[in-house]
């Protein structure tokens, strides 16, 4: 630990080392990684000591910085390359149940891999495993940590492309030894004012930031817990919730195919899922398992769910409840099975919808003036007709859409 330390201390104490330059990039980055990983090793230690714990004080993972710096991370498109990236590291390998905590690649550290230095294999940034995006610039000026935010908004589309459960994204702009942590949704991005590591108060802010996320709940990370990583069955699950229900029932959903990405940085950021009732491994090779569809999206809401009248989900209900008794129109329209607005649990342990006023916070929301508000919804549907690639002609594309 001693040495991990050492090779950080020159960032956060200018002058210590006369070849060390806090306006260049290159010699931010290892000094960064280094103060990040120190960190994590300080949370997990206790437990490596066997030291008496209660469940409030031991962390649910652990935040370290992949040590590969200015990298082009996997999953990536195009030659971009990132300063640097933060994973989530899962404590240990002897769960019990194939629906804990997700872990997006079912990946799970043992103790003897904790305890490794430099053991680890995944150290090269991966866009599927990604927690949060770090930029580095050379100082404060506002046109650097502009560039600096534009990055990690541009990043950010590789997170959601490939995690398919973000709901939110984490972000850190280092301008010289100031830093600001950043926080990106469907349509907002903000940033906390400066930390200046060279104080003792900025490098208090700093810590409590990445001691947090090791502590935190899933969600407060921009993660959605009902879409887990089945680790029997080797496949993603997703829970739906008939919210428009005066008592909702829950159904477990297992992922066949994933037919729509979340392409936009910004937006509504639609996920559209092909899933089953039971898991791959137990279907018939002959049974369609495509008969499911599930919509996964944030729009603009208004209000309360009782009285948006631009959900989705009732709509469709509205209709497949209208068209029940005509089966001459079987196929010609999705049929509702559930669906409404998300919840999640807030901190006091209360369901509440999931919405972007939800994950900033009353107090951050009332700030924000007229910012619009969005809502996260999910709506499982029948598959209908044919897919469009089977259409022959403009006219016939021109008949379907008026249809």
């Amino acid at each position: 630990m001693f040495n991990s330390a050492v090779r950080f201390l020159k960032w956060l104490c200018p002058g210590s080392d006369s070849t060390f330059s806090k306006t260049n990039e290159k010699h931010i980055y290892p000094c960064f990684v280094e103060l990040i990983n120190f960190v994590a090793e300080l949370v997990v230690r206790p437990l490596l000591d066997q030291q008496p714990t209660s469940s409030d004080q031991k962390p649910k993972r652990l935040v370290r910085s992949y040590r590969k710096t200015d990298v082009k991370p996997d999953n990536a498109e195009g030659r971009r390359r990132i300063d640097m990236a933060l994973k989530c590291d899962a404590l240990n390998n002897n769960s019990s149940s194939d629906d804990d905590e997700y872990d997006e690649d079912s990946i799970q550290f043992s103790e003897e891999r904790l305890k490794a230095k430099d053991g680890r294999k995944d150290e090269r940034p991966n866009y599927s495993r990604i927690f949060a995006v770090v930029e580095v610039k050379p100082d404060t000026s506002a046109a650097n940590i502009e560039k600096g935010l534009a990055q990690l908004v541009e990043y950010s589309k590789g997170v959601y492309w490939n995690q398919h459960n973000r709901r939110f994204i984490w972000g850190l702009v280092s301008g010289g030894s100031d830093v600001k942590a950043c926080i990106l949704g469907p349509n907002f991005l903000l940033a906390s004012q400066f930390m200046d590591v060279t104080t003792a108060a900025g490098r208090l802010e700093l810590i409590r930031f990445l001691v947090n996320w090791s502590f935190c709940e899933l969600p407060k990370l921009g993660y959605d817990p009902t879409i887990r990583f089945n680790r029997v069955h080797k496949c993603f699950t997703i829970d739906m919730a008939d919210s428009n229900e005066p008592m909702p029932t829950q159904t477990t959903y297992y992922l066949r195919k994933i037919v729509v990405f979340a392409e936009r940085v910004f937006g509504r950021h639609t996920r559209c899922f092909i899933v089953g009732r039971q898991p791959p491994s137990l279907e018939a090779k002959s049974d369609n398992s495509g008969d499911i569809l599930i919509k996964d999206a944030w729009p603009e809401v208004s209000g309360l769910a009782e009285d948006d009248m631009r959900d989705e989900s009732k709509l469709l209900k509205r209709v497949s409840n209208g068209l029940a008794g005509h089966s001459e129109f079987n196929g010609l329209y999705p049929k509702y099975i559930s669906g409404g607005r998300m919840q999640i649990q807030n901190t006091r342990g209360e369901s509440v919808d999931d919405t972007t006023r939800t994950i900033l916070g009353e107090t951050v929301w009332a700030q924000l003036g007229d910012l619009p508000l969005r809502a996260h919804m999910r709506i499982a549907m029948s598959g209908v007709g044919e897919p469009l690639k089977t259409i022959q002609s403009i006219p016939e594309l021109v008949v379907v859409i008026y249809d």
